[in-house]
């Protein structure tokens, strides 16, 4: 099988925050198809979106992976189940969030499967950490690096 470079958004607002994004961690490394190559600092930001609620702590995690697109994000899901993260408001608290920011080159805009993340080049707060880990990774669509996005975002702290 095909190894591919694939990068995840982590965040955590509720409870034990850096715990929860530690199973996270533990639980994907658990997969013996996800190798976790490079992780981001930690950054506590405020929320997006939904108010009021709890600061975030966000990191990037680059990962290496023989899954498709579609069994990496139900591997997110299902982690993200058994930690206890439960639907609520779109963009609300939870104890933990698992985003495919990016996987290779492939693009996909399909509802259930929307790579790269449609907002990524939008969020300061994941293109930071981001770029620790691969600044220059080329954005599919946009054809420019995180690097390059990074310094155009608008919503900087």
């Amino acid at each position: 099988m095909k190894v591919v470079r694939a990068y995840v958004g982590v965040g955590s607002n509720l409870g034990n925050r850096l715990g929860m994004m530690g199973k996270a961690k533990e639980r994907l490394e658990a997969n013996r198809f996800i190798s976790i190559r490079k992780v981001s600092k930690v950054y506590e930001t405020q929320p997006a979106g939904y108010l009021p609620q709890n600061q975030f702590l966000n990191a990037v995690w680059e990962l290496e992976t023989e899954l498709p697109p579609a069994a990496l994000l139900r591997e997110l899901v299902t982690v993200e189940n058994y930690l206890g993260r439960k639907s609520g408001v779109r963009n609300g608290p939870r104890v933990i969030d698992l985003d495919l920011l990016g996987y290779g080159n492939f693009i996909s805009q399909q509802s259930e499967l929307m790579v790269p993340h449609p907002r990524l080049h939008e969020r300061y707060f994941v293109l930071k950490p981001f770029s620790e880990v691969n600044a220059r990774w080329i954005h599919p669509k946009f054809h420019c690096t995180v690097r390059e996005l990074l310094a155009k975002v608008s919503n900087r702290p």
